[in-house]
């Protein structure tokens, strides 16, 4: 069995992003569980803090290293990925020397509302990664436009070209 951690970069309750990352749940090929990460919790970044790490932040960390992957799915907030996401990436890749991305396969995704999906967002988000050591899947790119049309009204990714898209994106990172 194969594990991945899944982080939404938004923390509104009815979130495209947080639907697109139940929907990999949905969609993810057998043999494959991912497990949804809470960035709710985490204290804004203070290397102060880095002495004894919030447990919130502690216990993402040890999921992190111990999966085989990760899946981010951001919104775009004007033109650049979310606080509370970098945020959560801050806290764990940190402290200097114990990054928890280092080395693991991040596949980013995005939903929006407007037509361009989070392509600026990503290509901030991929930067950071690619910083981070963490091996991104760059193809395919999935950047969901208007999201509003492709998920019901109950939060169920409906639209049958992007559920196929997002298959062979999970494909690619479980062949990682």
């Amino acid at each position: 069995m194969k594990k991945y951690i899944a982080i939404s970069g938004s923390l509104r309750m009815n979130s495209f992003n947080t639907r697109l990352i139940k929907a990999t749940q949905e969609l993810a090929p057998v043999g494959v569980e991912i497990e949804i990460a809470d960035i709710s919790l985490f204290p804004l970044y203070n290397t102060d803090l880095e002495t004894e790490f919030p447990e919130a932040v502690q216990g993402l960390k040890n999921k992190i290293e111990k999966a085989d992957g990760i899946i981010i799915s951001t919104p775009e907030y004007n033109r650049s990925i979310s606080g509370a996401l970098k945020n959560a990436i801050d806290w764990i890749s940190r402290p200097w020397g114990k990054n928890s991305f280092a080395g693991k396969p991040v596949l980013i995704l995005g939903a929006s509302v407007g037509a361009i999906g989070t392509a600026v967002a990503q290509s901030h988000l991929k930067q950071i990664m690619v910083y981070l050591d963490g091996h991104v899947i760059g193809q395919p790119e999935v950047y969901i436009g208007t999201a509003q049309d492709k998920f019901s009204a109950e939060g169920v990714l409906i639209d049958e070209v992007t559920r196929e898209h997002i298959k062979k994106a999970l494909e690619v990172l479980v062949n990682r």
